[in-house]
């Protein structure tokens, strides 16, 4: 694999993501412009994008607010 995979995947921490999903080695190993592809599916699929963290936010939001209505 080539030097700047390697440090872009250490860069935006993807790294560990690799390792489960080693499949993408062979990938990025043939072609560096995989890279994208398997940053785009590991963060959809480990929901690591910022609207899944928004509405993941909104749900905790939701579930304290409905616990303290529960409580009054």
């Amino acid at each position: 694999m080539q030097l700047n995979v390697l440090n872009s995947l250490y860069e935006d921490k993807l790294f560990p993501y690799l390792k489960e999903n080693s499949e993408w080695i062979k990938y990025l190993n043939r072609n560096p412009k995989n890279y994208e592809m398997f940053k785009n599916e590991i963060k959809t699929k480990y929901k690591l994008r910022r609207t899944d963290k928004i509405n993941n936010a909104i749900e905790n939001i939701d579930l304290i607010s409905n616990v303290l209505n529960i409580l009054k």
